[in-house]
């Protein structure tokens, strides 16, 4: 017994639609000659051409399912045979009605066209499969497409449905997720008048690139023809529902971006449509359909803007020679991959991104960075910050190191003259204190109390050494030594002048008869005097040290552009409690001289000490 199971294909009569039924009837021709795939079985056939109309793609189910005659709903006078399946349509338009049909009476059908992703859902449609792409997976494409080649500002035409409401909104939002914005969303209609609103909107948009999406109708289709005067310098983008029924837009779609399924057709379904014969007298509906639109192959001209050249009235589809009447494909095709389509320009390196007057985030003003901030890429949201040892170039692009800054021993002016004085001081004490050494046991230098005289002379040279102390580049060590050793040594020194000059007052009170100075006359009290004063200061820079001792900055933040390197006093209390001793100390001394104002010329140092204080 052999089973006849009937196959409805729904087509409509373009070159590429031929060569799927071509395809068609080799492949149920093929499993028919060969017993083991459906043995006992034989498959049969039905074609109706759907003409992309939902009505006429219903009649023809309708008819399928009743039988030979009139339709008739639920009833069907079929003799011999089962329908085994429907395939088809090509569109999602005609592709949903019959599913929904289909559902009802529970026959399977295959689409190989359509993309509506309303036909994935499997609660709805429990009997349609596809073998195609659903739209959601082209428009993260087409995203995916706007961001590689750098386009950031768009326009979405969708036909005015349900489909191109829902696709368009969905394609928004990924072209949002790539980081592109969307101008506007045109819904194309049937109304010329509106239409024709529309496009104006086109014209005037700033964006270069429009992404057609959505399940139009062939009306629709056709109505977006006249949109090719507006977008003669823009580039177009074409899904696959807008993309399979072309003819009659070629002007429009001429130099677009367009998806299409990829050509896997082996190599024997291959050779069997290329070596297929056309002839003009062959009693075949769908060749005289398709020939019909190809006329130049008897005549001059043709409206779809090329045509076969060379045709005889028996020629195979592959010796066909195809000839394109212009020229602008090419300069088409260039502008296409290098159209800029941005709202704003790109802001260069060296700049960031700032949110505009528009909500819209591709819309922006480019601000340059801020201070001690770079950024080293096109479109940066932000600049960031250097690290603290490094700072922005000139134009603001790159990080590089910070200039190191201390007081240097060569090459500072200020340091040159620091020790050049230093040094002059240092050698004029130095020859006083010889001098000294020399004639320590004559009367002058022992009647001025020589060891007062050494101890001075000595702090004074060590004074003016600790100016080294504060050149070179610091380290630990030498900002622990320099406040404090600057400070015993010079009150060493001023404990000395103090003490001196006590001395001598102290000595004339001395001179009356019964004076009770008389007790204090001698070099103890001088010694104890020195020695107790510049313990005071010794105890408060251990003090100092133990408790915050002074360490190694870097200050990053007082000159642009540089990192001085100095030393930080940790604790200012005691830096101050340091200076105040020494002021303590320089003004006893001053109000001590100003009381032995009235001594003897020869005894009376008080003008050079007050200068000396002051």
């Amino acid at each position: 017994m052999t089973l006849k199971l009937f196959v409805a294909l729904y087509i409509m009569p373009f070159i590429d639609l031929y060569q799927q039924i071509r395809t068609f009837l080799f492949a149920i021709d093929e499993i028919n000659r060969n017993p083991d795939l459906l043995p006992n079985i034989t498959l049969g056939y039905r074609v109706y051409d759907s003409c992309g109309d939902p009505r006429l793609a219903i009649g023809s189910a309708l008819q399928i399912l009743s039988g030979p005659g009139n339709v008739v709903p639920n009833y069907s006078c079929r003799g011999k045979g089962e329908i085994a399946g429907f395939i088809g349509d090509q569109s999602s338009l005609t592709s949903l009605p019959i599913a929904q049909l289909l559902g009802v009476y529970g026959y399977s059908q295959i689409s190989y066209g359509a993309t509506d992703p309303t036909l994935s859902d499997r609660e709805m449609f429990p009997y349609y499969f596809s073998t195609g792409l659903s739209d959601d997976i082209q428009h993260i494409a087409v995203a995916e497409l706007v961001e590689q080649l750098g386009w950031t500002w768009v326009i979405i035409v969708a036909p005015d449905n349900d489909s191109g409401e829902k696709q368009s909104r969905n394609l928004q939002n990924e072209i949002s997720k790539h980081g592109a914005c969307v101008d506007i969303i045109i819904f194309i209609t049937e109304d010329a008048d509106t239409n024709k609103r529309y496009f104006e909107r086109i014209r005037i948009s700033t964006a270069e690139v429009i992404v057609l999406c959505g399940t139009p109708s062939d009306s629709v289709q056709q109505s977006l023809c006249a949109l090719e005067s507006v977008t003669h310098e823009k580039t177009l983008v074409v899904t696959l529902s807008w993309g399979k029924n072309k003819y009659g837009s070629d002007l429009l779609l001429n130099g677009s971006l367009m998806y299409i399924y990829p050509n896997n057709l082996n190599e024997l379904l291959d050779e069997q449509f290329h070596d297929y014969v056309l002839s003009v007298t062959e009693d075949t509906t769908f060749l005289k359909e398709l020939l019909a639109l190809y006329p130049s192959c008897w005549a001059q001209e043709n409206i779809n803007k090329y045509y076969f050249r060379n045709c005889t009235e028996k020629k195979t589809i592959k010796e066909l020679e195809v000839y394109f009447r212009h020229n602008a494909e090419v300069y088409r095709s260039v502008y296409t991959m290098t159209v800029k389509s941005q709202c704003s320009a790109n802001c260069p390196p060296g700049s960031r991104k700032m949110a505009g007057k528009s909500a819209v985030p591709c819309c922006y003003a480019c601000v340059p960075c801020s201070h001690g901030e770079i950024s080293n890429r096109t479109d940066m949201e932000n600049c960031y910050k250097c690290e603290d040892t490094e700072w922005p170039n000139q134009e603001k692009t790159l990080c590089i190191e910070k200039q190191i800054e201390f007081l240097s021993y060569a090459g500072d002016p200020l340091t040159l003259i620091s020790i050049i004085s230093s040094v002059i001081l240092f050698i004029i004490a130095a020859v006083i204190l010889g001098i000294f050494i020399s004639f320590r046991d004559t009367p002058v230098v022992r009647a001025n109390n020589h060891t007062l005289s050494f101890i001075l002379l000595v702090s004074i040279k060590l004074s003016f050494l600790s100016v080294f102390l504060f050149l070179g580049r610091p380290v630990d060590i030498t900002c622990m030594l320099r406040q404090t050793s600057f400070g015993i040594t010079f009150s060493i020194a001023v404990s000395c002048v103090l003490a001196k000059t006590l001395m001598v007052s102290i000595a004339f009170k001395a001179t009356k008869p019964g004076s009770p100075w008389r007790k204090w006359v001698g070099v103890k009290l001088a010694n104890g005097l020195v020695f107790i004063c510049s313990l005071i200061q010794f105890l408060i820079s251990v003090i100092w040290l133990v408790i915050a001792p002074p360490y190694v900055e870097h200050n990053t933040h007082s000159e642009p552009g540089k990192i001085i390197i100095q030393c930080n006093e940790s604790s200012v209390v005691a830096f101050y409690i340091v200076l105040s001793y020494m002021g303590l100390l320089a003004s006893v001394s001053f109000i001590v001289a100003f009381l032995a104002r009235s001594l003897p010329d020869s005894f009376n140092e008080a003008k050079y000490i007050t200068f000396s204080m002051l």
